[in-house]
């Protein structure tokens, strides 16, 4: 077992690559599949002096459930753009800026979170503050910026913290 956690030092990563560059390839052979392994153990066997410490899920399981709630968000969100953009008058909309105190503490787990957001038509996360304590978002269009913060909090950064911490 040491010695395959020596050899494959990040597994997730390792799957993820392999993932990528069979889906890449855009051919399902043998010999894509098997570069594909081999690029999915040498880079991360080859980065791993620069990892400061190996990720740890707690619920990987959750993370199925977790990818479900956002695609439906995204898909929910694109037709509530598509309105706001067709059907509102600039002078009606309420962009705005807003803070999210963030309880995460795994920079993997905040980075998930500003991704998700930014993925989320209509939101987009901007910055980070230097302790990562609260993640700056622009919404296109926030009539309450409060419910859009307990939401993220809720919908997202809840079920985050299920995962990673």
């Amino acid at each position: 077992m040491r010695l395959l956690q020596r050899l494959v030092p990040h597994p997730i990563l390792t799957l993820l690559l392999t993932i990528a560059w069979v889906l890449l390839t855009s051919t399902w052979t043998l010999n894509s599949l098997v570069f594909g392994v081999l690029l999915g153990i040498m880079i991360p066997f080859l980065t791993q002096p620069y990892w400061p410490q190996q990720m740890q899920l707690k619920k990987p399981l959750k993370i199925a459930e977790y990818i479900l709630i956002v695609l439906y968000d995204i898909v929910v969100a694109n037709v509530i753009v598509a309105y706001i953009v067709v059907f509102k008058p600039n002078a009606k909309r309420k962009p705005g800026w807003i803070a999210v105190p963030l309880d995460l503490l795994t920079p993997e787990a905040i980075t998930v979170l500003a991704g998700t957001i930014t993925m989320t038509p209509g939101t987009v996360s901007a910055d980070l503050s230097a302790e990562g304590h609260a993640l700056l978002v622009h919404c296109l269009d926030a009539e309450d910026p409060e419910a859009v913060r307990d939401e993220i909090k809720q919908r997202y950064e809840r079920r985050l913290m299920e995962i990673f911490e």
